[in-house]
């Protein structure tokens, strides 16, 4: 919270006049004294700071919200992009989300940046950017308050570290299967080359047909890789051998076998990657969907 220093500092002196001319009247002999209510002055209030976004009563300002807009749009041009406002603030809004979530799981496990945290990392940014002074100057360029910027910097901590916390859970160890498709894009071309795999023809053959350079393998896949639900529920209800019937997606049609399968297999760096960051999104989600989210944001106006 912000506080109007020059208010307080004006009401304590209206406080202290009053209290000396009680003091003064204390002294005058009683009967001269009209009785009289005193009333005493309230405290100073904060004025509060509109937030544009609250998870679980933990905010972002107004001002820090827009300032995270405008970032965004400026890095999305940097790198030829083009968005509207709209879809930055929308971007931003679920980005602050997740670190809030994040960040607020990471206090349940006992972790917290408390300010000698952010100032050790303060300290260290300095010293890699050349002083405190070139600082200063990369937060005023990037549209950062140093209150904003100590804020952004102990949320981020945070969040990385329950992020790091959720992902390092995920094995690298999993049930796989070694995945054979035939990837055709005309329906009745597909059901054909079905036809003829029930006559008993090689399903190797037909699959370097609609693909000579891959023959149609996909390599071991564990459960959330691919990118296909239907595909990935087929290929783990088959037994080795096995094809599937004809399966359609927005690619083309697909008739899939199992070539192996394995219940422990080393993931590849690939998919324990993609299993950790689906990890993290179902996480993300499953929070998203039982906490306390107003959004009033909007753009500052230029």
């Amino acid at each position: 919270m912000f506080f109007h220093h020059r208010f307080i500092l004006i009401s304590l002196i209206f406080m202290i006049a009053l209290g000396l001319s009680a003091c003064g009247s204390f002294f005058v002999p009683e009967p001269t004294v009209t009785p009289t209510v005193t009333f005493t002055p309230a405290p100073p209030t904060t004025t509060p700071v509109p937030m544009a976004l609250t998870v679980n009563g933990e905010g972002i300002p107004v001002e820090d919200f827009n300032a995270e807009v405008q970032r965004y749009l400026t890095s999305q041009t940097t790198v030829g992009k083009t968005v509207s406002p709209d879809e930055a603030a929308k971007a931003v809004k679920d980005d602050l989300i997740a670190q809030l979530l994040l960040a607020e799981a990471a206090h349940t496990e006992g972790f917290t940046l408390d300010d000698a945290g952010v100032q050790a990392r303060i300290d260290s940014l300095t010293a890699q950017i050349g002083g405190a002074d070139k600082l200063s100057g990369w937060e005023a360029a990037h549209g950062y308050t140093d209150p904003a910027f100590r804020s952004d910097l102990k949320r981020a901590a945070e969040s990385a570290w329950m992020r790091d916390k959720i992902v390092a859970a995920v094995p690298s160890t999993v049930e796989q299967v070694h995945v054979q498709q035939i990837l055709l894009y005309n329906q009745d071309k597909a059901q054909s080359f079905l036809s003829q795999l029930n006559g008993g023809a090689d399903f190797d053959e037909l699959a370097a047909k609609a693909d000579p350079l891959t023959r149609g393998d996909l390599g071991w896949v564990p459960r959330g890789y691919l990118l296909e639900p239907k595909i990935e529920e087929a290929a783990f209800a088959l037994q080795v051998g096995q094809y599937s019937d004809v399966i359609t997606t927005d690619v083309g049609f697909h008739i899939i076998r199992i070539l192996a399968r394995e219940p422990q297999r080393p993931l590849s760096p690939d998919a324990y990657l993609a299993l950790q960051e689906l990890a993290l999104k179902n996480w993300i989600e499953t929070q998203r969907q039982q906490a306390n989210i107003i959004f009033e944001g909007q753009l500052a106006q230029p």
